[in-house]
């Protein structure tokens, strides 16, 4: 089992067997040490066995989460975030697999909370203009104003609150009641950040560039967008009358 219990990358996965390999490794090349927890949805192309490959060669820093079936983008979060806080990680990191995320970008998600103090760090693709590339101008407009509505329902200040590659410190997750999210989806990354907010814990957005993948398929789906859409309202209006402590 691991040794260093700073920091964790969670990387959930569903048929990505084209970009495991090279992913994982470009972030065990990284000057500072990083964890990888790669939380597999029963993937049939083989993506886990391809981890587990890996995971013989990189012992001490690759870790398999296997669940039965596609139950979601959100669900497989928590479950690493459950299974790095009982571990004792300081630093609990979000990616994608697909390299839409520089894995050397994690570096300044870490820095940006262990040497600046603060509780969240963000990868954001909009604090300094639109930073994108290869999406279709649907695509960078979707986004975009997903972040407009978002920040006029919620009141947050976040520009890019759907973004998915992220750095909490631990007292983040352990202060969020993990098991009270209610979204799955892309609209889980806005819930997460929500909550993280409504606690009074700083964030901090770093400036990122985010490439679209080249390889594999991308997840989204209408049903995804339905979700965001709708489940911002809910969950502002819900906010209004629960606990501030789930």
């Amino acid at each position: 089992m691991v040794e260093n219990r700073e920091n964790i990358v969670i990387i959930p996965t569903y048929n990505e067997i084209e970009n495991i390999e090279d992913i994982l490794r470009a972030v065990v090349a990284l000057e500072v040490h990083f964890d990888i927890m790669v939380v597999d949805d029963n993937s049939p192309d083989g993506t886990a066995q391809k981890v587990m490959e890996l995971a013989e060669e990189f012992p001490n820093q690759i870790i398999l989460e296997q669940r039965t079936e596609k139950s979601g983008l959100g669900t497989a979060y928590i479950h690493g975030f459950k299974k790095a806080l009982a571990l004792g990680y300081q630093y609990i990191f979000e990616m994608d697999a697909d390299f839409s995320h520089n894995p050397k970008d994690l570096i300044r998600l870490y820095e940006a909370c262990s040497k600046e103090g603060n509780d969240l760090a963000v990868g954001s693709r909009y604090i300094r203009g639109v930073n994108v590339v290869n999406w279709p101008m649907s695509r960078v407009l979707l986004s975009f104003f997903a972040g407009v509505y978002v920040r006029m329902i919620t009141g947050m200040k976040i520009m890019d609150p759907t973004a998915g590659f992220k750095c909490f410190s631990r007292k983040v997750l352990e202060t969020i009641d993990l098991d009270n999210i209610r979204f799955v989806g892309y609209a889980f990354q806005i819930e997460m950040k929500f909550k993280s907010w409504k606690r009074g814990f700083k964030i901090k957005e770093v400036p990122i560039i985010f490439t679209d993948r080249t390889k594999g398929e991308s997840k989204m789906s209408h049903h995804i967008i339905k979700e965001a859409v709708f489940g911002v309202i809910s969950m502002t209006i819900n906010s209004w009358f629960s606990s501030s402590k789930k």
